[in-house]
C-alpha cells in the first residue's frame, strides 16, 4: 500500500491493476490537494507499463460528494478547476482501461470522475447526481462528457435539474455497467475475464481509439467552458451568492441576473 495523504493507492502488480482510493471519509470531498495527488499518483505509478487498469473507489460509505464547495468561491475556483481538469488530462495521456467503484453518493465533481471511466460498478443503493446548478453553477466536465456518455437529453436532465438518480435509473441510460450487492467482486471477475488477458499495449491503443471523439471534445473545449465558468459566470450575483448560501447552511436569495 503506497501512501498519500487523501488517497490510497493499492498497486495489485500481481494482477496489474492500480487502486485509487479517495480518503477523505465522509464525503471524499475532491480538493484541490486530493487533486495534484491523484494526477501525481497517476504519473507516477499509472504509467507503469506493467498497469493494465486503474480503479477508483470511496473510502467508506460513500464514492465522493464532489468538488469542495470552498474552493468554488470566486477568488479560488479558476485555480481549483485548472487543477481538476488538468488531472484529466493526465487520465487521458495515461489511457489506461477505467473503472469506478461506487458506493453511497456519487455527486459533482464525483460524478465527473466516474463518469470519465470507462466502466461504473455500483453498489445496489448508490446514487450519481450533478447538483451543481442548486448553487448557481455548473459542472463544466459534465457539460462536455456526459452528452458522450448518456446522449444530450440525459446529460440536460442531469445538469439543468441538479436531481439525483438511483443506480437502476443510471444504468438504464448507460452510465453504470453493473449493479450488485458485492460490486468488488462483479469488478474484480470482470476484471479477470475481459482486461487482463489483453495486450497492455492494444488496450491502452483501444482506449485512445474508443473514446478519441469525447476525448478531443474535451481538450478543444475544455478551456472555453473553464473561462465561462471563472469570468462569466463568477462575475455573477447568484453564483457567489449560491456558494455563500451552502457555506453558511441557509436558503439562497436569487438577483436573477
Amino acid at each position: 500500500m503506497l501512501g498519500f495523504n487523501k488517497i490510497m493507492l493499492e498497486a495489485r502488480y500481481e494482477n496489474r491493476v492500480l487502486n485509487l482510493t479517495l480518503n477523505a471519509p465522509k464525503g471524499n470531498v475532491l480538493d484541490k490537494e486530493m487533486m495534484i495527488e491523484l494526477t501525481q499518483a497517476i504519473r507516477q505509478q499509472g504509467q507503469n507499463a506493467s498497469i493494465k487498469a486503474l480503479v477508483f473507489q470511496g473510502a467508506g460509505e460513500h464514492f465522493s460528494f464532489g468538488a469542495s464547495v470552498p474552493e468554488h468561491q470566486k477568488e479560488q475556483v479558476g485555480e481549483m478547476l485548472t487543477t481538476f481538469h488538468k488531472f484529466m488530462r493526465t487520465l487521458i495521456e495515461t489511457s489506461k482501461p477505467m473503472f469506478a467503484l461506487v458506493r453511497g453518493q456519487c455527486l459533482g465533481g464525483g460524478l465527473e470522475l466516474a463518469a470519465f471511466c470507462n466502466w461504473i460498478f455500483a453498489a445496489e443503493e448508490a446514487t450519481f447526481g450533478q447538483p451543481e446548478i442548486k448553487l448557481a453553477v455548473f459542472p463544466p466536465l459534465a457539460s462536455l462528457i456526459l452528452p458522450h456518455r448518456i446522449g444530450q437529453s440525459a446529460a440536460d436532465d442531469l445538469i439543468l435539474t441538479g436531481r439525483s438518480i438511483s443506480a437502476e435509473e443510471a444504468k438504464r441510460l448507460g452510465l453504470v455497467y453493473s449493479i450488485s450487492a458485492d460490486p468488488d467482486k462483479e469488478l474484480n471477475e470482470f476484471l479477470e475475464k475481459h482486461i487482463l488477458p489483453k495486450s497492455t499495449v492494444a488496450l491502452q491503443f483501444a482506449v485512445k481509439s474508443a473514446r478519441y471523439e469525447m476525448y478531443q471534445a474535451f481538450l478543444k473545449n475544455i478551456d472555453a467552458v473553464e473561462k465561462m465558468y471563472v469570468q462569466d459566470l463568477m462575475a455573477t450575483a447568484d453564483a457567489n451568492e449560491g456558494i455563500r448560501a451552502f457555506m453558511e447552511k441557509r436558503q439562497p436569495e436569487w438577483k436573477n441576473k
